[in-house]
């Protein structure tokens, strides 16, 4: 590896350039360019073939091209909106340029007689092939403009950066550009045969005998070497947040065979081995000095509650508080329910915080977790709120993790000191727990700061849930089967769907089909639950139906996660098109919690395309979560896999968590061996590729 020469790109402000100055800067760093490395490494998104000019005469619909002719005729036409068409020639056809957006020095510009050259995509129009709102430059016959003799990159841009603004920028950079200003920073064998400075120059501009192909797909090994060091940054990234955080002092809770027997003992049932050995491994981690950073991941009715209970007992049982935080107040009253049937008679507090209690019962619960009367605390985003103090808060646990972004992680955390230890670096231990399965090359990359578990087997007594595909035109015959398995005393669940994501209209949509359901089915119970009912009445329609008051419950997506009700024998998901795999999965995990048979039908609208047919086909397969994640990853990619929270996180330049998944063994081997034996490339690499974003990651 080359030796680290100055002055580094990395060093150099990117006013430096001809043309930049203060209003510009500004601009540039609102896409983190501060530097000429951000520059350098501000990657083309694809890429643009105007090496040749394509006749009129061959354009195809849908294809991009250059053209060039002379403008015949240019009119402002007024069909529903007001166009400028500029009819072009070349001899060998005619092509209509449309404008629905121009100044009048632009029609006049654009006037007959006129030769130009434009780039755009032909399309099918009013008066044949069309291109909309081309780019175009003027040239006359004596001085014939220069093509290009690379591929044009096109660039992710912001607010008053224009694409030709940044290959500017980009082609006064490259000639400067050499191995001692941009130093590769992977230990010998860790990269290619070429030269990180060579792939740079290449990728932002590609010679015309490039496999296009190959760049269009990321595939080239040019893009895969500067991928595997974009991958690689990240892992760093939060293997820096992981060395950070257990740097610090957490406190040593040994396990307490007597208190974990007695809470057992007090069970009907017993763990499966699964759950017995993630129980051993949060265990064997909380015993230490250093916090616990412990992700589970079980599939929908695996057991992942019972662990948790099992981790909060070693800390009280050790004199520490818990919090454990829910994304809904509907799982978090369930958990409380849950938690005070267990903890209760062992004579532990169990208190609750949330955003919809009255001040006076907030106060209560909040002088209650100061003064650690409350031993447990539940909750939703209200726990990590200013103004909520723990007397010694030793364990954070985190339910469905992915709805939850990094810094809410974090100012759970944050809230760790105790009333004994002011000190910043007494952190609790944490854990977090997801029902959506991640594809374990996903996890390992989305997840590096974290040690995963994983509970694999069901409990026994389960049933399975049998999924059929039935089309809306049958939709009668549904409701008549959903009185039937009601008549014979199980219960159901209507799930209603909608594209827009609103409450509001969930809510009328749900309205609407309880409804229809009421006087179709006058001999039941239909109760509804929607977003926008007060937690208050949520509650109480849960609890009425989890005690067969009511028959049929319809509901919107709301009712995803954790609600337990084992007498529910039968699903209907509306449209479920609409939805993600790892969603409906979590949908139909409602049902099936007992040893009921239990059936989950997809109600689908028509016409349904062949990309939506081979998603449901997936559901009826299979009820194995990780294999449903896996196709859905196939699928959608890894953006809807892991959330918007998530994700939003974790944006790259040119890597893909799913395209480039064989690269993340070799990544995650690579980054041990330069946090253990070459710390001081750390640093620059991140820099290099996350740098003002990586900010997320600080602790």
């Amino acid at each position: 590896m080359s030796k680290q020469a100055a002055p580094s790109l990395a060093h150099i402000d990117v006013t430096a350039l001809k043309g930049v100055g203060k209003q510009l800067a500004e601009k540039l760093a609102r896409l983190h360019i501060i530097n000429l490395q951000d520059l350098l490494f501000h990657l083309p998104s694809r890429y643009l073939d105007r090496t040749k000019i394509t006749p009129i005469g061959g354009l195809q619909p849908g294809q991009n091209a250059v053209v060039q002719g002379i403008i015949k005729a240019s009119d402002v036409v007024y069909g529903r909106r007001r166009s400028l068409m500029c009819r072009l020639q070349d001899g060998t056809g005619t092509l209509t340029l449309r404008f629905y957006h121009f100044s009048g020095s632009q029609k006049a510009k654009l006037a007959p007689g006129s030769h130009v050259r434009c780039y755009g995509e032909a399309r099918r129009g009013s008066s044949g092939l069309e291109m909309y709102h081309p780019e175009y430059e003027f040239y006359d016959e004596q001085s014939q403009l220069v093509l290009p003799d690379s591929l044009t990159p096109v660039y992710p841009v912001g607010e008053g950066i224009t694409q030709s603004r940044l290959r500017g920028l980009i082609a006064q950079l490259l000639p400067q550009v050499n191995e001692q200003n941009v130093p590769e920073l992977l230990p010998s064998g860790k990269g290619s045969s070429v030269s990180l400075a060579d792939a740079l120059k290449y990728l932002h501009q590609p010679p015309t005998n490039a496999d296009v192909d190959q760049l269009m797909e990321r595939q080239h090994p040019y893009q895969q070497r500067l991928a595997f060091e974009e991958l690689l940054a990240h892992n760093l990234s939060l293997l820096r947040v992981r060395q950070k955080i257990q740097a610090t002092q957490a406190p040593a809770l040994p396990a307490n065979d007597l208190s974990q027997q007695k809470f057992l003992d007090s069970l009907s049932f017993s763990p499966t081995e699964a759950q017995q050995r993630v129980i051993h491994e949060i265990s064997t981690d909380m015993a230490k000095g250093v916090p616990m950073l412990r992700l589970v991941q079980g599939d929908v009715g695996s057991g992942k509650t019972l662990v948790a209970a099992a981790a909060a007992l070693q800390a009280i049982a050790n004199g520490f508080q818990v919090a454990l935080m829910a994304p809904t107040e509907i799982l978090a009253e369930q958990h409380r329910q849950n938690f005070s049937q267990w903890f209760e008679p062992l004579g532990i507090t169990v208190g609750q915080l949330n955003g919809k209690q009255k001040a006076s019962e907030r106060k209560t619960q909040l002088a209650a977790t100061l003064s650690g009367e409350n031993q447990l605390v539940i909750g939703t985003h209200a726990l990590f709120q200013d103004g909520v103090e723990f007397a010694d808060l030793g364990l954070a646990i985190i339910d469905e993790q992915h709805r939850f972004g990094v810094h809410q992680r974090m100012a759970l955390r944050a809230k760790g000191h105790s009333k004994d230890n002011d000190s910043d670096q007494a952190r609790p231990h944490q854990l977090v727990m997801t029902a959506t399965p991640i594809p374990r090359t996903l996890a390992m990359s989305a997840y590096a700061d974290l040690d995963i578990s994983i509970i694999d087997e069901l409990p026994p007594g389960r049933s399975p849930v049998t999924t059929v595909l039935i089309a809306n035109e049958r939709r009668q015959q549904v409701i008549d089967r959903v009185r039937a398995a009601c008549g014979e005393g199980r219960q159901a669940y209507w799930v209603c769907t909608l594209i827009e994501e609103s409450e509001a209209l969930e809510a009328q949509a749900a309205e609407v089909t309880a409804n229809e359901l009421q006087q179709q089915l006058s001999q039941l119970k239909v109760g509804l639950i929607h977003g926008r009912l007060k937690a208050a009445e949520k509650e109480e329609i849960m609890s009425q139906f989890k005690a067969g008051q009511l028959q049929v419950l319809v509901a919107t997506t709301v009712i995803e996660v954790g609600v337990d009700v084992p007498n529910a024998s039968l699903m209907i998901i509306e449209n479920p098109e609409r939805l993600g795999l790892a969603q409906l999965h979590q949908l139909r995990g409602r049902v099936g919690r007992g040893s009921i048979a239990s059936h989950c039908v997809l109600l689908y609208g028509q016409p349904l395309s062949e990309y939506g047919r081979a998603r449901l086909s997936a559901m009826r397969e299979t009820s194995d979560g990780f294999k449903i994640a896996e196709r859905d990853l196939e699928l959608r990619g890894p953006g809807e896999v892991l959330g918007t929270k998530q994700t939003g996180e974790m944006q790259f330049k040119l890597a893909d968590l799913q395209r480039d998944a064989n690269l993340i063994k070799s990544i995650r081997r690579s980054a041990q061996d330069i946090a253990e034996h070459h710390p001081h490339l750390q640093e620059p690499i991140i820099q290099r590729w996350l740098g003002q974003a990586e900010e997320y990651a600080q602790v």
